[in-house]
């Protein structure tokens, strides 16, 4: 079975998508670049090694969606904070997963690769971001997270890795490079 990698993503309405970077942009030209910048990660990243999922948001409209190529198959997000729905997707992918977020220009099959190599000699791997959070996560066998996986996670801080790392208990934790996504104005590439 080939492992996943799911791409978690909002369908790209102005104020729905990137608000902080609105507010620097504007909300029309930050979702255009959101949108954009999912177009070219998903030419980037697809590979034979594995499946692309898109995990979507909101659910019906996502799923419905044309923005996105129709190629890659689709799961409804779900309910939940953060960690919740980035643990439903781990454990609908069963296997070997990686989830990664949409807003990070330097992803590329490379670095997806590599992650995946991780999860031969590890039960997890994280991709850290400077901020303290990260843009991926991957565990080698998602079926077996229990629900409340990633439980206590402070979300959108400078724990968010940390607290996530604790939240999983695993012995055996790889990390790849670490990324940067784009907030503001001042992150864009």
């Amino acid at each position: 079975m080939k492992p996943t990698l799911v791409v978690m993503l909002k369908v790209p309405r102005p104020g729905r998508v990137k608000t902080r970077l609105g507010r620097d942009i504007g909300m029309v030209t930050a979702a255009w670049w959101f949108r954009h910048q999912v177009r070219q990660l998903l030419r980037r990243i697809e590979d034979p090694r594995w499946r692309v999922v898109l995990a979507v948001a909101p659910d019906r409209e996502g799923l419905r969606s044309r923005v996105w190529p129709a190629r890659f198959e689709r799961w409804p997000q779900g309910r939940g904070n953060l960690g919740d729905r980035m643990t439903r997707m781990m454990q609908k992918a069963g296997g070997p997963v990686c989830v990664i977020g949409a807003d990070i220009p330097g992803i590329n099959r490379r670095r997806i690769a590599a992650a995946f190599a991780a999860l031969g000699s590890h039960d997890a791997v994280f991709g850290p971001a400077p901020d303290g959070g990260y843009w991926l996560i991957g565990v080698k066998t998602g079926s077996k997270l229990r629900k409340t996986a990633l439980d206590g996670v402070r979300w959108s801080t400078q724990h968010a890795l940390s607290d996530s790392r604790h939240a999983l208990n695993f012995d055996r934790v790889a990390l790849v490079d670490t990324l940067a996504d784009v907030d503001a104005v001042d992150d864009l590439p």
